[in-house]
């Protein structure tokens, strides 16, 4: 069939906000208990509800999380680590009370922490002392903010009101990766204080547990301010492994007891992660003669197998270009991968006959490939002589072809963090827009992880200007090689993204357009109103805080509106405790103040990030409306209207 003409965004696409919504769901947490491997699912349609999910070896799936309860924890706001499972047995962290509960086979869950405003979360069990030992956060203290500590919780209390937990570590900001030797004698945990964060500096520490339960004296293992330790574990034969960034890259390194500690493959590739949730893991032991990891090399994912004598690293062949959430057992790994062209799934890969089994999507659309873009990896010039990464998605649809003479819109998309990181799996949401005619370049700018640690460190008081100029520069690069309409260039991001995004549109003029996601205008407001886990990351991204009061002031675009000449769309949750609403409020009314279209969507009973099926959809299709009306394109469906404040006739 001839492709009809058609200018781009205005292209029908049979990849609507409601097939993306529809059965859509976040995959995480994947756990093994034997024969047994659980994940959990955040569903939309359960009002962003999260389920641990129980699949037995005769392949049939169990949801085990039964209404109105919600395994997710709230310690360091953004959480992760929130259950674990022995022996068929789930301890799990509910949302609404943020007590821990014990749910075993086929009962209802029972508390087994008393009815306090304390947060649990990244548990192990401690097999001879029957407890969990886990991070609390106590926010009952009255302190300006909660403790952090490392405690141990009796898992089957007679009286839950009772079980107050015996602190084992404390005196740190915070905690991570409390972890147990395989015999139980030795617990490690990692630690880092204010201002650093866990991707600037950490600690690993051990310590002897003695027999009744208390640590002994604690060793520093490795880390300091200026090293980022990520996930210790323990060997099958009681060695102690770490990824730490100490040569400029997350590599991985083994322990002895007498102090010695080897590189195990030093290579240009990110064995570790940004410790933004807790529970993250890149590798697994299959014996103690194999250990199975995933790196990241050039925004890509790799698996591979490392002989932990002859410390020969061996690539595994599989389909995906995302992986994460390792978890392995002698003879398999299961694990969260994705590819370019389906959506996420909880894969399990047999290490003998590297055959790999999806046990479930993350959503099962089935998309021709004909209205697919597939990301291409790209390098582009930027300040000070310096190279930025993304993956360009050019317009994709086999049903529409544009005039010759027109290039598509473009649309920047920022990540959060700011240190994260965008990669190149499968993404509904960006082929939403591609199969519509519009490109989308999704940036990796300076701050992000996956380029070492010099790179992470671009940002490094340059929050603002370099992940500015870096997203500038790639619109730029790509208008100018001809790809898309200069003259077409809009900006989005959520949280950390978002900031970056109202940065861009206020402080240069390359954007004709945007859309603000739960983001930052006021970096005072943000120093002086959020959460302990963040609440001195701004000291490392601009300065101390009121310190450098000039530089906040500077690099707000609150402050200055009057050089904001651009359309801006704004979606909010009203109980983000992160960044609040009037972080978004705030900017709305300078807009509207000087007279430029805007629109402002609020979403009761939404957190940090949107989790509700109608809010994705509305936040997706709404910006997406907001941009035909700025530049003046048809769409092909109809969309519910935003309103736009002082918005002229078209």
């Amino acid at each position: 069939m001839t492709p009809t003409l058609a200018p781009y965004g205005s292209w029908k696409s049979p990849i609507t906000s409601d097939l993306i919504v529809a059965g859509s769901i976040r995959l995480g947490e994947v756990r093994l208990d034997g024969e047994d491997i659980y994940w959990s699912e955040g569903r939309p349609t359960e009002g962003g509800r999260n389920v641990v999910v129980k699949r037995s070896p005769s392949g049939a799936t169990a949801d085990l999380t039964p209404l109105p309860f919600n395994a997710r924890t709230r310690v360091h706001e953004y959480g992760g680590g929130a259950y674990i499972v022995v022996e068929g047995v789930v301890y799990f962290s509910n949302f609404a009370d943020q007590r821990l509960y014990r749910q075993r086979n086929g009962e209802a869950p029972q508390p087994i922490t008393p009815e306090q405003d304390r947060r649990y979360a990244d548990a192990v069990f401690d097999a001879k002392h029957r407890r969990l030992i886990c991070v609390r956060e106590d926010h009952t203290t009255g302190s300006s903010e909660p403790e952090n500590t490392i405690v141990a919780l009796d898992c089957d209390p007679t009286d839950p009101a009772a079980n107050g937990g015996q602190v084992l570590v404390a005196g740190s900001d915070f905690y991570a990766f409390p972890r147990l030797s395989p015999d139980g004698s030795q617990l490690c945990w990692l630690s880092w204080n204010h201002p650093n964060m866990p991707w600037d500096g950490t600690e690993l520490w051990v310590a002897p547990v003695q027999v009744d339960g208390s640590l002994g004296v604690a060793q520093k293992v490795a880390g300091g301010v200026a090293e980022s330790i990520f996930q210790p574990q323990w060997s099958p034969d009681g060695g102690l492994y770490f990824v730490s960034d100490r040569t400029n890259w997350w590599n991985l390194y083994r322990w002895a007891p007498a102090g010695s500690v080897t590189a195990l493959c030093p290579k240009e590739a990110e064995f570790g992660l940004p410790l933004w949730v807790f529970g993250l893991s890149t590798y697994g032991f299959e014996s103690a003669e194999s250990l199975i990891c995933t790196y990241s090399e050039n925004g890509l994912s790799k698996l591979a197998r490392l002989h932990t004598q002859t410390l020969e690293l061996q690539e595994i062949a599989t389909p995906y270009t995302s992986i994460s959430g390792l978890q392995v057992a002698p003879g398999k790994l299961v694990f969260i991968g994705g590819t370019t062209t389906k959506p996420a799934a909880i894969a399990l890969l047999d290490l003998q006959t590297g055959q790999v089994e999806e046990l479930r999507r993350s959503s099962e659309l089935e998309i021709d490939p004909g209205y697919l873009s597939i990301p291409e990896p790209i390098e582009f010039p930027t300040e000070n002589g310096l190279t930025a990464f993304g993956f360009f998605y050019a317009p994709k649809n086999k049903d529409f072809v544009a005039p010759a003479d027109e290039r598509p819109p473009l649309l920047v998309k920022i990540h959060g963090g700011p240190t994260a990181a965008t990669g190149a799996s499968f993404s509904p949401s960006i082929q939403y827009w591609t199969s519509r005619g519009i490109a989308i370049l999704d940036v990796n700018y300076g701050g992000s992880t996956g380029y070492g640690r010099a790179y992470r460190e671009r940002l490094k008081g340059n929050w603002g200007i370099v992940d500015v100029d870096d997203c500038v520069n790639g619109a730029k690069y790509l208008a100018e090689q001809g790809l898309v309409d200069g003259d077409r260039l809009c900006i989005d991001g959520g949280s950390a993204g978002g900031y970056t995004t109202l940065a861009a549109l206020t402080f240069r003029d390359v954007f004709k357009a945007g859309a603000s996601h739960y983001g930052v205008s006021n970096l005072e407001a943000l120093a002086q109103d959020t959460h302990k886990f963040e609440s001195r990351y701004l000291d490392g991204l601009i300065g101390p805080y009121p310190e450098r009061k000039d530089l906040y002031e500077a690099r707000s675009p609150i402050n200055a509106v009057d050089r904001l000449s651009c359309p801006v769309i704004f979606f909010q949750g009203d109980e983000d405790k992160i960044v609040p609403p009037n972080q978004a409020e705030m900017m709305v009314e300078a807009l509207r103040q000087k007279g430029l279209p805007v629109a402002y969507v609020l979403f009761a009973g939404e957190q940090h990030g949107f989790r509700k099926a109608e809010n994705i959809k509305r936040a997706l299709d709404g910006e997406l409306y907001f941009y035909s009306r700025i530049f003046g394109f048809e769409l092909a469906d109809p969309i519910e209207p935003v309103a736009i404040e002082n918005l002229s006739p078209v």
